[in-house]
């Protein structure tokens, strides 16, 4: 038996993955109803984190995601009587009940598929959580990366003054320079050419 097969049988319910008394009478090849009525009569071995007992409201809810999914036939409609939904232990716990070589085989293939999904839903939440951290990580990177640009913006802003003042400095220097002159006459005593 397929394990996707069976994994599209397994739905979310009150926030527990359960498989649908219908659905394991169809794997167990037994009809719906002997499957409750052996259930019934082994009520003590399904407490309420084995089986639990779906209100009309919620057996159409998963009735309908069943039919959306392809499923769960058009014509299917749970009637008067109550829809059970068992839990992983719950379904352990059927294959004791039913007690048959089919229902030992198919039981086993279902808990390969309980498994493989929860090993699937393991993976899934790791990546996210890792692809949540590299998301945060480039938030970072780009928040310093506009940071600096800011900076060097500033810091190009601040030389491009710096620059200005020198070049004005240097412009005011060479307006004062004085313009050549005459040379003067040396200061001091000066011989007369006779005395010599």
């Amino acid at each position: 038996m397929e394990i996707q097969v069976i994994q599209s049988k397994i739905y979310e319910i009150r926030g527990v993955r359960v498989m649908l008394d219908r659905d394991l009478a169809e794997l167990y090849q037994v009809e719906t109803r002997t499957l409750k009525q052996a259930v019934r009569r082994n009520i003590e071995r399904f407490p309420e984190d084995f089986m639990m007992r779906l209100s009309a409201v919620e057996a159409n809810k998963l009735i309908d995601i069943g039919r959306s999914q392809n499923v769960i036939p058009q014509d299917y409609n749970i009637g008067s009587s109550e829809m059970f939904a068992f839990t992983e232990e719950g379904v352990a716990m059927l294959s004791g009940v039913l007690r048959s070589k089919a229902a030992m085989q198919v039981n086993i293939a279902i808990m390969r598929a309980f498994v493989a999904m929860r090993n699937y839903i393991t993976t899934a939440t790791t990546v996210t959580a890792e692809l949540a951290e590299i998301r945060a990580k480039l938030a970072l990177l780009e928040r310093a990366d506009a940071e600096n640009a800011e900076a060097v913006s500033d810091l190009s802003e601040d030389m491009r003054k710096e620059l200005d003042n020198i070049y004005q400095a240097i412009a005011a220097l060479s307006v004062k320079v004085p313009q050549a002159r005459k040379p003067a006459n040396p200061i001091g005593f000066k011989r007369s050419e006779k005395g010599k």
